[in-house]
């Protein structure tokens, strides 16, 4: 079969064909009398061959090397392939993503572009340095989805809170977000998206951060207690006074229950919760030190007869905390 037939037959154009003959991966089988090149059934095959390996991205190079090299396995190429892929998507991705970003800014011009592609580089810098100024400077230039892919994966404290701040000015989708940081498979993932939101004002922040309550991590529910406490959400209570038993935040958890105690309902609900806590055989020593201290922060007469009781305790720390407690009150 002759090469403008092979062409018609196989879709490869005749160019390509002697491409393909150049390179030594396609040879026709023999000539005619007139010197024109012949393609056997078996080099057609070997043609389709070739364009099916084309099909899946390998290279001319490689293509020749998996068709001649005995040694060279389909699974090889194959798995190699797919990672070049990989890398190749996340480069393009990337990509993409930067390119919403600078739209999602709205640039007026080359210069606002330029001051964008400059931020957006600099929160991705290996300088702290650099990062914090970036986030410092974001606010209304760069979109809220980088400052959030910024902060999730900040490990500078510094940054971090830069990063916050920046955050918390920028409204818009932002808690929506960072809700996704809330259920990450890591840890300190989930520490800085509940972070985040405690410092982010208004309703979508504030009914995230009720949702995080029920978080099976503790430093999140923590955190999120700590951030609705000092909103007046009664919601915290319980969250609030586990922080005070584990000792972690504890003097943060006693203020906030404090400021949750603003009327006599609240503070004898509140009172009831550090009491029950307190009478709980589970409860150490140290926590009941600290379940007691906390108690004073309480106004009202639950709290005041609860440290009253305590002057009995068997606990001679908690008796003498209780003591003094009582005689700041009187002296008040």
């Amino acid at each position: 079969m002759l090469i403008g037939e092979v062409a018609r037959r196989s879709g490869v154009s005749a160019r390509m064909l002697r491409h393909y003959e150049s390179l030594g991966l396609v040879r026709p089988s023999g000539r005619t009398g007139s010197g024109y090149r012949e393609y056997s059934e078996k080099d057609i095959q070997r043609i389709f061959h070739v364009e099916s390996l084309r099909a899946v991205g390998l290279s001319l190079r490689e293509i020749g090397r998996a068709l001649d090299d005995p040694g060279c396995t389909p699974s090889a190429l194959v798995d190699d392939l797919i990672r070049r892929t990989r890398e190749r998507i996340a480069v393009e991705t990337e990509l993409l993503t930067r390119l919403h970003r600078i739209h999602a800014a709205d640039p007026v011009g080359w210069e606002d572009v330029l001051q964008v592609v400059t931020l957006l580089g600099a929160l991705g810098s290996k300088s702290a340095d650099a990062r914090q100024r970036a986030a410092l400077a974001s606010v209304d230039e760069v979109p809220v989805e980088a400052l959030v892919e910024a902060v999730l994966g900040e490990g500078d404290p510094h940054v971090a809170g830069a990063l916050r701040w920046a955050l918390a000015r920028s409204g818009g989708s932002g808690p929506a977000l960072l809700a996704d940081g809330l259920g990450s498979s890591e840890a300190a993932v989930r520490e800085r998206a509940v972070r985040s939101l405690a410092e982010m004002p208004g309703g979508e922040a504030t009914a995230l951060l009720r949702d995080a309550l029920g978080s099976p991590d503790a430093v999140v529910r923590g955190y999120a207690a700590l951030a609705l406490g000092t909103r007046g959400e009664a919601d915290a209570v319980p969250a609030l006074v586990d922080l005070v038993v584990a000792g972690t935040n504890d003097t943060d958890a006693a203020d906030a229950l404090s400021l949750l105690a603003g009327d006599d309902t609240a503070a004898d609900r509140i009172a009831a919760v550090l009491v029950d806590r307190l009478s709980r055989d589970t409860t150490g020593a140290s926590a009941r030190g600290r379940l007691t201290q906390a108690l004073a922060g309480v106004p009202g007469a639950a709290s005041s007869r609860a440290l009253r009781e305590l002057l009995h305790d068997e606990d001679r720390a908690v008796a003498l905390t209780a003591a003094y407690l009582l005689q700041l009150r009187d002296v008040g």
